[in-house]
């Protein structure tokens, strides 16, 4: 097996699925390519870990951190790919923005250019990608703002010219913090679609799991006119999405959008659900929606990670309660996928997988070269850990890491 470099430090979270997404991260097969695979040595605020690039799709078992050239670096959790480019959202400073990584043919990978936004709020840097010369982001250092990109050059252009805090801003004395973009950002029929953020928090944790109200606001922007259209809703929730390259929603291969919102309040869960946009539609769909409680009656806890695909969802979700002492939500072992029928609600457990910690943010289930991936890490258990083949819900292992907390598998282009 050839394998060779990837960087001196860092990444954040992947995922891939259908194409029919608009920011679909499944990687281009045009041109040379090298497999990217990202692994932690520990489960900390920084990340530390190692890429490697691998010039053939990895098999059986590898050693991430002594790969001829792997390199040591912090933000190890993942990336977002766009047609074979490969951004993330912290750099190797640990700092926020829109980060893209170059790759040689030889498998070397450095920072390119960047986009540095505000830097003492999570979520800033959080993107979406319409083609290869127009993107949208969300700075933390104006959180009433949609910021405008080039992917391809990765430079701001500017920003849509809508007073948006003037058409949604709250007047509630519970809130500390609002702004739009902050969690979710996606692009469906021409439309861009962006959470509204209406937060108790203070400092670091303004807009993370301590939203006012008990529903989700999604407003709606007409991209041919950047104009502000509605406000949507779903209800009897909280916590739309996160804040890392983890997206936490999917595009089925129709065209539907599925929306995870992890609940609350607090980060342990409770009415985490997930909802529906239509293919054709710009609303929630009423007569359709996936609660946690549909798989785990007691309801304590939520769904981290979706992929949607010929109208299935695979589902990541803990399976048993969540607590914060001791913690188990990033490093315990119970996380566990489902794969639910979207027409019949039909809800199947996965075999062929030990239970794993939390994905974070990587993407749990993703697509690449055609086969539906899932990440499990599993350190207390021998052989466990690494990535599965998933056929119906029968899962096999194809990679063994052998080392660290697996971070992120993806596909690039090389330059």
């Amino acid at each position: 097996m050839k394998t060779r470099f990837i960087f001196q430090a860092l990444a954040l979270s992947l995922f891939g699925f259908s194409a029919c997404s608009d920011d679909a991260p499944n990687p281009s097969n045009e041109g040379e390519s090298v497999y990217l695979i990202q692994t932690m040595s520990e489960v900390t605020q920084l990340k530390p870990g190692f890429m490697s690039s691998y010039f053939d799709f990895p098999s059986g078992t590898i050693v991430n951190s002594t790969q001829p050239t792997a390199r040591q670096g912090q933000a190890n959790e993942g990336w977002r790919t766009y047609n074979g480019q490969v951004y993330k959202m912290f750099n190797a400073s640990f700092e926020r923005g829109i980060h893209k990584l170059n790759i040689t043919s030889q498998g070397v990978i450095s920072y390119g250019a960047s986009i540095l936004t505000g830097n003492t709020i999570n979520g800033s840097g959080n993107f979406v990608i319409e083609n290869d010369n127009k993107g949208y982001y969300w700075d933390g250092n104006e959180p009433w703002a949609i910021q405008t990109f080039n992917p391809a050059s990765v430079q701001r252009t500017g920003k849509i010219e809508e007073d948006f805090e003037a058409r949604l801003r709250r007047e509630d004395s519970r809130i500390t913090f609002q702004g739009i973009g902050q969690h979710f950002l996606a692009i469906k029929g021409g439309k861009l679609y962006a959470d509204v953020v209406y937060s108790s928090g203070a400092g670091m944790a303004r807009g993370m799991f301590n939203d006012v109200f008990n529903d989700i606001s999604i407003a709606v922007i007409d991209l041919a006119t950047q104009k502000y259209e509605k406000t949507i809703t779903i209800p009897n929730t909280q916590s739309i999405a996160f804040i890392n390259d983890n997206e936490m929603y999917s595009f089925d291969t129709n065209g539907d959008l599925y929306i995870l919102c992890q609940g609350g309040p607090g980060a342990l869960g409770g009415r985490s659900k997930i909802a529906r946009i239509k293919a054709a539609e710009s609303v929630i769909d009423s007569n359709w929606e996936l609660k946690y409680a549909d798989l785990y009656p007691a309801d304590q806890g939520k769904f981290t990670s979706l992929l949607a695909k010929n109208g299935k969802l695979i589902v990541f979700a803990n399976s048993v309660p969540l607590s914060l002492t001791p913690n188990n939500i990033n490093t315990g072992e119970i996380w566990k996928y489902h794969v639910v029928d979207i027409n019949s609600k039909a809800i199947t457990a996965v075999e062929g997988t030990e239970l794993s910690t939390n994905s974070g943010g990587a993407y749990a289930a993703f697509e690449l070269d055609g086969k539906v991936i899932l990440r499990v890490n599993a350190p207390s258990k021998t052989g466990v850990t690494g990535y599965y083949e998933l056929n119906g819900t029968q899962a096999t292992q194809i990679i063994h890491v052998s080392d660290g907390h697996v971070a992120g598998f993806t596909k690039a282009s090389v330059q």
